[in-house]
């Protein structure tokens, strides 16, 4: 990279962060105090759920914040070298160009639920055993790219299939910006592979439709208790073999719409209870957010998607060569194994740029 290829990055990366939200470190540091002030008041710990969601943003935000005081300081260090100067520190330089953009997709995530947690649905699709086992692989994909994010993954509820296979999983996905960066991946996900569950060894379509919900406050969204059917039942394995022996799962059916949410993570009744009421929510919540969307003459990205060829948006190929290609943006890796291992930085961040 040359001295003044160098100089142009730095000079593009001092535009781009005066410009954004990024440069409101201000704005992050009144928030800090204002939750701060709050966490004070010896009231807060009377409502636990509401001291804990506080503690949670305010470590977020704390993280946030000197993350963009340390790229504004080596900014500043940068911008203040001559050329010569900053050509024996090249390396550093392309590694804080890196480091920037990836940071700089959460310029783009302005979105009303984009800073908080999200809810991952995977349903396997066509493809049977295959389709099944694909799912689990998606599942572990998001784990470890959440992992790689620093935020949690609790598995609220899951269907198993044939041989271990996934029908459905639901995910609560915690962190600063979990919904914003998974928001983008709602859609069909297609893999071609030989099928291990193949005798003859033959090349295989999978597909798996993933849906993605920011995480509500059901308290926040109107719902009249006798509008709901509460059922309890079992915890239960792969092969549908019961793992409690008390009924400690809870499923709530919400009956004007037929929306029926199950959770069987939780050690306790209440606590799948508790975490059910959530997930309904976020689905009614996705309901009259898809109602106004229509009436504008859009529609929602995976609300009505068939799980089949041809409604794609991101292709995974093992063989008979490898590469992913996300389909809306073009973007593609010849590495699978690495992608299949949360490795979706490009993939996400692109999408996020070209859709807000």
């Amino acid at each position: 990279m040359s001295e003044n290829t160098l100089r142009q990055k730095i000079e593009d990366i001092k535009y781009r962060f005066r410009a954004s939200r990024m440069s409101d470190i201000d704005g992050i540091s009144t928030r800090i105090d204002d939750i701060e002030l709050e966490m004070q008041s010896p009231d807060i710990w009377k409502d636990h759920q509401r001291a804990g969601k506080l503690s949670k943003e305010l470590n977020e935000l704390k993280e946030e914040y000197d993350f963009w005081r340390n790229l504004e300081g080596q900014l500043g260090e940068f911008l203040n070298l001559d050329d010569s100067q900053l050509e024996k520190k090249a390396d550093e330089v392309k590694e804080f160009v890196v480091e920037f953009n990836r940071a700089y997709a959460k310029v783009f995530l302005s979105g009303k639920y984009d800073k908080g947690d999200a809810l991952l649905y995977i349903y396997a699709g066509a493809g049977g055993v295959d389709a099944q086992d694909w799912a689990g692989m998606l599942l572990q994909m998001y784990r470890y790219y959440s992992e790689n994010k620093g935020w949690d993954f609790y598995i609220l509820d899951r269907s198993f299939g044939d041989q271990d296979g996934l029908k459905t999983a639901v995910v609560e996905v915690g962190g600063r910006y979990a919904y914003g960066y998974l928001k983008g991946e709602a859609g069909v996900h297609r893999l071609v592979r030989i099928s291990p569950f193949s005798a003859k060894k033959l090349r295989h379509t999978s597909f798996a439709l993933v849906d993605v919900l920011p995480v509500m406050d059901s308290a926040k969204i109107n719902i009249d208790p006798k509008d709901l059917r509460i059922e309890t039942f079992r915890s239960s394995g792969p092969g549908g073999q019961n793992v409690n022996k008390v009924e400690t799962a809870v499923r709530i059916t919400h009956e004007p719409t037929g929306i029926s949410v199950a959770v069987q993570a939780g050690r306790s009744q209440a606590q799948n209870k508790e975490k059910a009421m959530q997930l309904l929510a976020s689905k009614l919540n996705k309901i009259m957010e898809e109602t106004k969307v229509k009436e504008l003459g859009e529609l929602s990205k995976a609300s009505s998607t068939e799980i089949e060829w041809g409604s794609q948006i991101r292709s995974y190929v093992l063989n008979p060569y490898k590469l992913v290609k996300d389909h809306r943006t073009g973007i593609e890796s010849h590495k699978p194994e690495e992608v299949l291992e949360g490795n979706l930085d490009e993939f996400v961040e692109a999408e996020i740029q070209k859709t807000e």
